[in-house]
């Protein structure tokens, strides 16, 4: 594709990427089919040291296509996945793909309230889940019962030797096992959906323009959004990746560690679609934890690693202490939060690759911009819009006003990567495009002469943390429920490189509270990483005018304390 607007980005993109993609033609299940028909002895898949192959990948995909439609999905159906990490969840991924239906991603990890409202707005009957998550599922109320629930033991996984040594009558591997999985009754196994014939070949395939994926949000007002993307976005993406790293071939044997969960749009399309549009191996984690993982690089160094800069600082540490190598590890791409210079500097000295800065909305499949991966990288600089990306920097206050260089502003995007609209929400769809189809980000940027975007602030006030989007809204609807709180306002502060979920309660009886107290009962409503680190005891909390609590003054009042 061709497009005619100014960038002036394009004469610092690194050498050999080109200024934009070809048109994306097919689905997403051609990126499987495609490297399984050019390399099929090529591992795909690893997980705890068992391989999958990409011919072997197929089958399974075919298969369990196959044993989906027996139980009644069609296209169209949305299909949700609850899965970690695993084998499984990439063959579900790409299997209900292929019939042409919508994937919903879910974290596995989420409370049983959290889960029902995405279910109540999406309306899945048919959902793939972690063994340890199917409880939840099962007691869903009435109006959200699902017709049908595949449980996956994430074990069945595993090499041979590894699930006989969970199995010994131990206290350490009933432990380990039981964090792994669990028994449940009333569902599809999925070793039995995956027992049934290949799908035909005659079965009708997913066009371009069709729906593949919700990706759910909190976007601007904490209520999440589930974001539809189609298997054009997903595949842009992908290909604006390839494209961004000419370095990074199909066919060239690459490695891409999958320590982000897939279920966030980040590891998603750096895991789940990238790294099989190349025929790399993708090695699965789970979760992350340094000492799998540093066992992964002593084996095989990842050619790819995308992470947030945590885990690069945790991994460094980790190797320190172990004294494993880091060396091989050749292109880190960071996103999701600022990445610092001390976090790129000992990452690229002990790595000898390159460590850069990226930045993505799960609206935009979800990566916009990226540094190059080359010297040219520019630090505190969130990157260079993607090929086939358009972008201009806006008046908040009056959208027809295109700012120049340097001049602070709305960020607003165009390109083959960005998102139709919300599930549902005609309304919030309307807010978030201008009228010639520009889509708000919301984030206030500065773009310098050479082009380079400069992340200045945020118009959503959305807190990022550990690589995962908090509405502060929605924890105060939660905390605002608990008897000792008369008032909260959730804000982010910034710790050492990491944005922290922090409330500032007005209590209805400061002598008895217990922020302790709170804290446990938020860890009862919501997931982990949502949950305030801190509880801070305030008289009163500022307000506008109008009546508007200002999170600002709030960040302020915490900061002075």
């Amino acid at each position: 594709m061709s497009i005619d607007t100014d960038r002036p980005w394009l004469a610092a993109y690194a050498s050999g990427v080109p200024d934009d993609i070809e048109e994306q033609t097919g689905s997403l299940f051609d990126l499987v089919e495609t490297s399984a028909t050019r390399f099929p002895k090529f591992v795909a898949l690893e997980f705890f040291g068992r391989t999958t192959t990409y011919a072997d990948l197929e089958e399974q995909v075919l298969r369990a296509a196959n044993g989906l439609r027996k139980l009644g999905v069609t296209a169209g159906d949305r299909v949700a996945l609850v899965l970690p990490n695993c084998p499984q969840h990439v063959v579900a991924f790409y299997a209900i793909l292929r019939l042409g239906a919508i994937v919903v991603e879910h974290n596995p990890l989420y409370t049983p309230r959290e889960l029902r409202h995405q279910f109540e707005d999406h309306g899945a009957r048919v959902a793939v889940v972690w063994d340890k998550s199917v409880a939840t599922l099962q007691d869903f109320p009435a109006d959200v019962a699902l017709d049908a629930i595949v449980s996956v033991d994430l074990t069945r996984a595993m090499p041979r030797t590894t699930r006989l040594a969970l199995s010994l009558p131990v206290a350490k591997a009933r432990e380990s096992r039981a964090k792994l999985t669990t028994k449940v009754r009333g569902t599809t196994r999925w070793d039995d959906l995956v027992s049934t014939r290949r799908l035909s070949k005659r079965h009708p395939r997913p066009a371009t323009d069709d729906i593949a994926l919700i990706q759910y949000t909190s976007g601007t007002t904490g209520t999440p959004k589930g974001a539809v993307l189609s298997h054009g976005n997903l595949m842009a993406n992908a290909a604006q990746a390839r494209a961004w790293i000419p370095q990074i071939s199909a066919g060239d044997h690459s490695v891409v560690h999958a320590v982000l969960p897939m279920f966030h749009a980040y590891g998603l399309t750096l895991c789940l679609t990238f790294a099989m549009s190349i025929a790399g191996r993708l090695v699965l984690f789970p979760a992350f934890d340094p000492d799998l993982v540093l066992a992964a690089i002593k084996k095989r160094p990842p050619t790819f690693l995308p992470a947030v800069p945590p885990i690069y600082t945790r991994l460094q540490h980790a190797a320190d202490s172990k004294k494993v190598s880091l060396k091989g590890i050749a292109i880190g791409i960071s996103g999701a939060m600022p990445l610092s210079q001390d976090v790129i500097e000992p990452w690229e000295a002990r790595t000898g690759g390159y460590l850069v800065e990226g930045y993505g909305l799960s609206e935009c499949s979800p990566v916009l911009m990226a540094n190059p991966v080359a010297d040219s990288r520019r630090l505190g600089a969130v990157g260079l819009p993607l090929p086939s990306t358009e972008a201009r920097v806006v008046d908040p206050d009056d959208a027809s006003k295109v700012l120049g260089t340097d001049e602070p502003g709305e960020l607003q995007v165009r390109g083959p990567q960005v998102f139709s609209g919300y599930w549902g929400k005609a309304e919030a769809t309307d807010e978030v495009f201008t009228a010639d189809g520009w889509f708000r980000t919301g984030d206030i940027v500065a773009i310098d002469a050479d082009g380079f975007v400069h992340i200045v602030d945020r118009l959503k006030e959305l807190i990022i943390t550990g690589g995962f989007n908090v509405a502060p809204s929605e924890v105060e609807d939660t905390l605002v429920k608990h008897p000792s709180v008369r008032e909260v306002a959730v804000v982010g502060i910034t710790t050492g490189g990491n944005e922290q979920v922090v409330a500032a309660v007005v209590p209805t009886d400061p002598a008895t509270f217990d922020p302790d107290a709170l804290r446990a009962y938020a860890r009862e409503h919501m997931a982990a990483y949502k949950v305030p680190r801190r509880v801070v005891v305030v008289e009163d909390l500022p307000r506008s005018m109008i009546g508007k609590v200002l999170r600002r003054k709030v960040r302020d009042q915490i900061l002075a304390k």
